[in-house]
């Protein structure tokens, strides 16, 4: 079955698209479990959408590993969100992985393979001119085959660059395309001088960027409701005592409610406890 939703693409503001995915909340465990089912065993579009749109923001995250390969940021992003779609449809809920573990893999597939669709003529014409050579030479190397320097001088005139640039265009456009994954015997160390050997930025692991950034989001949420339960005076003093850049003493919140340091201390002590217990049950 086909996801066929309207999907939110990135325009040219990739700013303001990732704020707007900011705004879509994330799902819990029990609520990504229930809409894979609906899924899955009834083809429930809506529950789909509702599973990819949760997890653009990754894509976002994931696509920024991969800007410096000279392709525009907004396609690397679109791209992802395809493989997201995938992903959802093959999604197995019962298999006990969330779906950001699933599909980022199929997230890196789809941009992956958009960086190799387009990597060759990156690296062939970097300049105008030789994206001008790249153009015109492949249609004179068709009908010329290798050029003589008769017909290198004229291509050379025609188009306004040197005979060098001619040559070495030339010598490029006749190079073959490497295999995506090529044999480690490909050189004397062992490693596969392919794309696959290169192409992917090692600074970082996305998928492990990815699981910590929603492990983070996930606790800031509970420590935030676990907050709101408390009263506003409790509320006050712990956001000033341990969640402030510039943390308050005891003597100035005394001074500020009137009581003494030490009430404040056993208000921040009951506070503490009361979240430690509304925290552990939101586990």
């Amino acid at each position: 079955m086909s996801l066929a939703f309207s999907l939110t693409v990135p325009g040219q503001n990739i700013e303001s698209y990732t704020q707007a995915l900011k705004a879509i909340p994330i799902l819990t465990v029990e609520e990504e479990q229930q809409l894979a089912i609906q899924y899955r065993n009834n083809e429930d579009t809506e529950a789909a959408r509702t599973l990819v749109m949760s997890h653009l923001r990754f894509v976002v995250h994931i696509a920024h590993s991969y800007r410096g390969y000279g392709l525009p940021h907004a396609d690397l992003i679109q791209e992802g969100n395809i493989g997201l779609m995938k992903a959802v449809k093959r999604f197995d809920p019962e298999v006990g992985v969330r779906l950001v573990s699933f599909a980022v893999h199929w997230i890196r597939a789809e941009i992956h393979e958009y960086i190799l669709r387009n990597w060759r003529i990156v690296k062939v014409a970097t300049t105008k001119a030789q994206r001008k050579l790249f153009f015109n030479l492949r249609g004179a190397k068709k009908r010329l085959g290798w050029l003589n320097a008769k017909e290198v001088d004229k291509i050379a005139d025609d188009l306004g660059v040197t005979s060098k640039d001619v040559r070495e265009m030339e010598m490029r456009l006749s190079m073959g395309d490497a295999a995506f994954d090529g044999s480690y015997d490909d050189n004397d160390e062992g490693e596969a001088l392919t794309p696959a050997a290169y192409l992917e930025d090692n600074r970082f692991n996305p998928e492990e960027h990815v699981e910590n950034h929603e492990f983070r989001e996930h606790g800031n949420k509970r420590l935030r409701d676990a907050l709101a339960q408390l009263d506003e005076r409790s509320q006050d003093i712990l956001t000033k005592r341990w969640l402030s850049e510039d943390k308050t003493t005891l003597q100035v919140l005394a001074k500020q409610y009137n009581i003494s340091a030490e009430r404040i201390r056993q208000i921040e002590k009951n506070a503490m406890q009361k979240m430690k217990k509304a925290l552990v049950a939101s586990a």
